[in-house]
This record gives C-alpha cells, sequence and structure tokens, in this order.
C-alpha cells in the first residue's frame, strides 16, 4: 500500500527533482516509511512505501527487473504472488527480493498485457519500458486502488490521486459539466474516466493504458463482470455453502499474505462482524477489533457499540472503542477533506477518518466490510426497484438520483446547464447484455461502477491518510463474480443481504443478524443546525464561491433558509453536497 506518481514527457526531455517533489507531497501520507524517485530520459518515477511485505530494503521502489529494461512503481497488494512468483521462477525468471511488487515486474516481462489477467488482489501500477519507451498503466478490476492521470500536449503525468497532477501547474482545473452532473446526480459518484475537473481523467477499473513517447494512448479492458446464471442450477443451500467457501477463502488470504499484524474495523454491523466470525472460523486467535461511535443527539444514538461489543465478546477479541465528542468531529472536518482525493459527500468520511487515525497506532493492516451490501443487495432501494415499473431507467432513477435533470439545471448557473449526461449513464449500464434480469443489471452498475466512487474510495482514502492498508475481503474478484451469478431473490431475502444472513447465523450474535439495516451514526453532521449550519453557510456564501459561480444563488439561499427541508432520495442533505463541493475546491484547487 503506497502513494505512486510520475510523469513521461512527448519532447524527449527530462523532468527537473522540482516537479517530482511537488507530486511526492500531495501522496506523503499513503506512504510514510520510505520514499524514492527514479529519472532516465523522458520519464520519472516516484514512490511513497507503506512497507506491509518484505519489510527489507529490497522492496524498495521505484524497482528495476534484473534485466534494467523494465521498472515499476506500484500501490496494493496481489494475494497470489507467492504461487505467481514459483511459476516464473520455474520459468527461469530472477528475484532479489520477496516482495509482490518485484512479482508484478517479472509476470509482466513474461506475458505482457495478459499479466494483469493473472493479478488476483487490489493494484494500481506504472511500468516504464526502457526498450519500447512505453509507459503501461493497469488498475484493479474493482477500481480498489486510485489511478488519476493528467495528459498535456507537452507530457502525461500519473498518481494516487488529483492533488499531485494539480501540483504540477500543469493541468486544467476548470469544471468539468459531465462530471459536476454526475458529481450532483449521483450522490458525488463521478465515474472513471471522468472527474470533476476537465483537465484530470481517472484509469477505469479492469482498464490498462499504454502510452507511447509520442503521447498516443490507448485502453483496453481485460476483465468484464456477468451477471448471469450458471448453466448448472443450483438449490439455496448450495449457493450458501459456495458463497461461505469463497469468503472463507477471501479472508484467509487477505490474512496470510502480510508481514505485519492485521486488524479488523468492526462497524457492529453484519458484514464486519461476519469478518470477524469467518477469521475466528479460520484458526486466528486473538482477533485485534476497532470500533468508534459520537456523541448522542436527541433524535439519534451516536453510536453502535452494542452491537460490536457483542461480537467481541462472543469471540473475546482484542477489541477497542473511540469514542469522539462532537465538537472534535467539526474541528476535524477540514483535515478530513483535506484527504480527499475527489469530493465526497458520505458524512461517515469524518468516521473512517478518526478511526483510522486511531487505528493506525496499532497495526497497519485492517478488513473491512465494504462492498457487502452493493455485492449481496443490501441496501433499501434494490426491493422497491424490483417492484416498480417501467424502463430500467424508470425504475432505477426516482429511487436514486438525487436531483431530476430539471432540478439539476435549476441548481447551477447557465453554463453548466448541459444535456442529461446522467440519464445517458444508467442507461448505457442497465441496458447490457452482461445481465440476465434488471436487478442483475442493477447490482452489476453499483458494483463496477457506483460503488467504486463512494464507499471504495472513501475507505481507500481515509485508512490512507494515515499510512493504513484496508482490505475488502467481500470486493474478491473470484467472490464478487460468484455473487453476481447467483439469483438475485436469494440475496433480497430477509430485506436485502439474505445470503450472507444465512451464513452468518450461528457465527454472528442473532441480535446483529435480524437488527435493521444501519448506517454509520453521526449525529453531529446529520442534523444541520449550530456550528455545522454556520460552516455551511459560510463556505456557500463566500466570495470564493461566488466568484466560481456554480450554484445558482436562488437555489442556495433556499437551501439555506431551510436547512433541514430539502433531502436527496437516499436521505442525504443537499446543502451540505453543495457546502461540501464548494470547500473541496477551496481546499485542492484554489491554493
Amino acid at each position: 500500500m503506497c502513494g505512486l506518481y510520475g510523469a513521461l514527457s512527448f519532447n524527449g526531455q527530462g523532468f527537473e527533482p522540482d516537479l517530482a517533489q511537488a507530486m511526492s507531497a500531495k501522496v506523503a501520507r499513503r506512504g510514510p516509511d520510505d520514499q524514492g524517485e527514479w529519472f532516465e530520459g523522458p520519464v520519472m518515477l516516484g514512490h511513497r512505501r507503506l512497507s506491509i511485505i518484505d519489510l527489507s530494503p529490497l522492496g524498495h521502489q521505484p524497482m528495476h527487473d534484473v534485466t534494467q529494461r523494465y521498472s515499476i512503481v506500484f500501490n496494493g497488494t496481489i494475494y497470489n504472488y507467492p504461487e505467481l512468483r514459483e511459476q516464473l521462477i520455474a520459468d527461469g525468471y530472477q528475484f532479489r527480493s520477496h516482495s509482490d511488487t518485484e512479482v508484478i515486474l517479472n509476470a509482466y516481462a513474461c506475458w505482457g498485457d495478459q499479466a494483469v489477467e493473472k493479478l488476483h488482489g487490489m493494484f494500481a501500477f506504472a511500468i516504464w519500458d526502457k526498450q519500447e519507451k512505453q509507459l503501461f498503466l493497469a488498475r484493479d478490476r474493482l477500481g480498489i486502488k486510485p489511478l488519476y492521470y493528467a495528459q498535456t500536449p507537452q507530457g502525461f503525468y500519473f498518481a494516487s490521486n488529483p492533488q499531485a497532477l494539480i501540483a504540477t501547474g500543469r493541468c486544467n482545473t476548470e469544471i468539468d459539466p459531465i462530471g459536476l452532473h454526475h458529481h450532483l446526480s449521483l450522490h458525488a459518484v463521478i465515474p472513471a474516466p471522468r472527474t470533476l475537473l476537465q483537465g484530470v481523467r481517472k484509469c477505469r477499473p479492469a482498464f490498462y493504458l499504454r502510452i507511447s513517447a509520442d503521447g498516443t494512448l490507448t485502453e483496453s479492458r481485460y476483465w468484464s463482470l456477468q451477471a448471469k446464471r450458471p448453466q448448472q442450477e443450483m438449490t439455496p443451500q448450495e449457493w450458501n455453502e459456495a458463497i461461505h467457501d469463497a469468503l472463507v477463502e477471501s479472508v484467509r488470504k487477505r490474512l496470510k499474505i502480510a508481514d505485519v499484524p492485521v486488524g479488523v474495523l468492526l462497524s457492529g454491523g453484519l458484514d464486519s462482524s461476519l469478518l470477524v466470525g469467518l477469521l475466528a472460523e479460520a484458526g486466528v486467535g486473538k482477533i485485534r477489533t476497532f470500533s468508534i461511535g459520537f456523541e448522542d443527539q436527541p433524535e439519534e444514538k451516536g453510536n453502535e457499540f452494542e452491537f460490536s461489543d457483542l461480537v467481541a465478546q462472543m469471540y473475546d477479541t482484542d477489541h477497542h472503542r473511540y469514542l469522539i465528542p462532537n465538537d472534535e468531529v467539526l474541528t476535524r472536518l477540514p483535515e478530513t477533506v483535506g484527504a480527499m482525493a475527489e469530493p465526497m459527500v458520505g458524512q461517515d468520511a469524518v468516521a473512517f477518518f478518526l478511526l483510522s487515525e486511531q487505528v493506525s497506532k496499532s497495526v497497519k493492516v485492517v478488513q473491512s466490510g465494504q462492498g457487502a451490501d452493493e455485492v449481496f443487495a443490501g441496501y433499501f432501494w434494490y426491493e422497491k426497484m424490483l417492484a416498480a415499473a417501467g424502463s430500467p431507467v424508470q425504475r432505477f432513477s426516482p429511487l436514486y438520483v438525487d436531483r431530476d435533470h430539471s432540478e439539476y439545471c435549476e441548481s447551477v448557473e447557465a453554463k453548466y446547464r448541459s444535456d442529461d449526461y446522467t440519464t445517458a449513464l444508467i442507461e448505457e449500464n442497465l441496458n447490457t447484455d452482461q445481465a440476465d434480469t434488471f436487478i442483475d443489471a442493477v447490482l452489476r452498475f453499483d458494483v463496477t461502477t457506483l460503488m467504486v466512487e463512494d464507499p471504495v474510495k472513501r475507505i481507500d482514502n481515509m485508512t490512507m491518510a494515515w499510512g493504513l492498508e484496508a482490505r475488502v475481503p467481500f470486493l474478491d474478484h473470484h467472490l464478487v463474480e460468484l455473487a453476481a451469478s447467483c439469483p438475485p431473490e436469494l440475496k433480497l431475502r430477509h430485506q436485502g443481504k439474505g445470503v450472507l444472513k444465512e451464513i452468518a447465523r450461528g457465527r454472528v450474535p442473532d441480535a446483529v443478524i435480524d437488527r435493521p439495516k444501519g448506517y454509520f451514526p453521526m449525529p453531529a453532521l446529520k442534523y444541520v443546525r449550530g456550528e455545522f449550519y454556520q460552516f455551511m453557510a459560510e463556505t456557500l456564501n463566500s466570495q470564493r464561491s461566488r466568484e466560481r459561480g456554480i450554484f445558482n444563488r436562488a437555489y442556495l439561499d433556499r437551501l439555506l433558509q431551510e436547512p433541514e427541508q430539502h433531502f436527496t432520495r437516499l436521505n442525504g442533505s443537499k446543502l451540505w453536497h453543495s457546502a461540501l463541493l464548494e470547500y473541496w475546491l477551496q481546499q485542492h484547487v484554489d491554493q
């Protein structure tokens, strides 16, 4: 787990160290253990290391193969690297380290483009081919690891976050109208390759890029998720057993591949609780678990310790609880936004940021339950979409989209009023021949596109801000493929996540399984009043906000006059969404 950055000049000239230092500073928190940079001709590769596998200096990056033809910077973890290493040694390839980084390097030397298909894990990497004068970049199948880039007439730049690209001073930071439409319609989701900024793009999950010395860029897909039934029918019990076995294997792999201790972020919900049960089933003793809670509000309790404590007691874990006062939530909000690669409106981003700060003092690696709701149909809107009538878009959008296109046009200034890009995106993804049914298509869209830009990006950003690696067993691509082929009615049983609930029975306390679906309780940010309201009003009424001119002032005035009246279909505050967007731009683009 690390931060990477680099550049390729199209005029043959090299880069000054000042450029590398500027980019390095923006990814530094992702890798506090080591730093490396390498310059050769038109290419620069840089890396900030979080040491997880092969803690010795031999794991230093940028790394070069023994022939000196290939050089790599890599972020992530490859869970099948020991098997690939043995295979490559048998084929005559030499190794100087025991790192998964060197396995990728030799795998690319051996198999070329097809190497990515053999990698099992989460990854973003760039390889420079000295002989072909070509950069090769790749991102894992489900976008767990980030990879951003910017292309100008003079060169190509890439990094683990947009801030490193902005720091070059060479990319266009004007607002992308398509990215803005998606951001305000899909609760801050902007699917790859776009971002909020015109000059910043991101590699799509399950894609690789090639960039030649003359600036030619090509992209190719190497994996696609099929949401179709298998040829051989299976009973519900057989599905439960198959998914249980795949989950156990996924959890075990993410525990085994590390040279440092591994913990669990235990929220008190079904997903993280099941991870603890499966780790115990895999024979792990004295599991380290971590929970966070906040002060109550009159309308809502601020923690779920009553549930996480049950799991900790059941398995006698080494449990740590952190209770955060509300005034600290607001005080630390600027830091949290500072850690966001892109604007994220999920209020639990602050919770994950503060939890990660504490957890990083004890361990370097944690397992987390992100992805289970999307893979196993845990959200309330899936069942409502199933019951709705009409076209796929008519069934999906009224239950999911934050603002209809007409309200979007009302909310922004005239220069950003545009075509209905979000409806076009939804239609493209739901009208697919890679899904058997409408709900299969919805879940596939969520897993491959929407989820990547919300919970997955959030957990990566907030943990890596503290040099903490988060592993997500529910997003093992073998498990995801199996779950996608499972009949949706089995996943929708028991008010959602039916398969997981049946697997959890006996492994997790009944009170955790049978409780209503919960969300990270953040009362201080959920109820728009007091200091939190004041912060949003000052942000949106600031001179910079007015000069930027994204929002229609009449629309903002209405939100500010009725701060607790305007919510999205998924119960998000439209005022918070607007303020967060503007505040992120002030922190990351205006500096």
